[in-house]
């Protein structure tokens, strides 16, 4: 494991998968929404004097203001792999201390709902991400618990439902129909995507603060389309805005 984190620090800034050659141009806190189409979104539609600074394989990176606080957004793509690459180098290359998953879910459990919000105290996962770290036992990711107390904060004053608890990052999307799935929500677990458990490990490892704020996109009951959840996921950008 050094030896992987000394070949990979030696490769400076820019990084091979950001192409930002500045670190003053990327701010202390990061929203991290999965597809790099919502990053835009975000950037178009909350914040102001926006400066793009990334598009290597088009996963788009912008800064700008929200309500006078500069912030940055960026995708990182599908899987704990890409959020491990993406959340890495912005911690250990561009001195990064907030992160902030804003991303899909679908519902494990019943009391949850489709476009209801869920905040990540904890990653369950079935990747192997976090083995890697080569620790004599499982580790447990969790959150930040500054952040997601602020994040409370900002969903109560706005009146949107939210769950907070933990979540299952898994490696699979397809196969939850499988008999072994029920496990998990009767283990209390809330809801399933696939980067929280990375992120956590790596603000862990890497001394930053990191959320998963997740809205949940499917149920048994009901799905939603991919333009709705690029284009109409808004409440927990906004939770997310207020608490960077």
């Amino acid at each position: 494991m050094a030896e992987i984190n000394d070949l990979s620090h030696s490769t400076g800034i820019p990084t091979p998968h950001i192409s930002c050659g500045d670190k003053n141009e990327i701010a202390e806190t990061v929203l991290l929404p999965g597809d790099p189409l919502r990053a835009k979104f975000i950037a178009e539609t909350f914040l102001t004097n926006v400066k793009q600074f990334n598009s290597t394989r088009n996963m788009f990176g912008y800064t700008g203001e929200y309500k006078g606080k500069r912030v940055s957004v960026m995708g990182t793509g599908m899987g704990c792999p890409s959020m491990g690459i993406y959340s890495y180098e912005l911690i250990h290359f561009y001195g990064v201390k907030n992160l902030i998953r804003v991303g899909t879910a679908g519902a494990l459990n019943p009391e949850v709902k489709v476009r209801d919000m869920v905040l990540g105290m904890g990653a369950c996962t079935t990747s192997n991400y976090v083995k890697l770290f080569g620790l004599p036992g499982d580790y447990a990711p969790i959150c930040s618990y500054s952040l997601l107390a602020k994040a409370v904060k900002a969903a109560e004053e706005k009146g949107f439902r939210y769950h907070v608890g933990n979540v299952l990052s898994s490696d699979m999307f397809y196969g939850y129909d499988l008999p072994y799935a029920n496990t998990w929500s009767e283990m209390g677990v809330l809801a399933v995507e696939m980067e929280a458990a990375a992120l956590y490990a790596n603000a862990a490892r890497g001394g930053a603060n990191a959320l998963t704020i997740l809205t949940i996109s499917d149920s048994e009951d009901e799905v939603t389309t991919a333009e709705e959840r690029q284009n109409t996921f808004t409440r927990m950008m906004e939770v997310a805005l207020e608490i960077a």
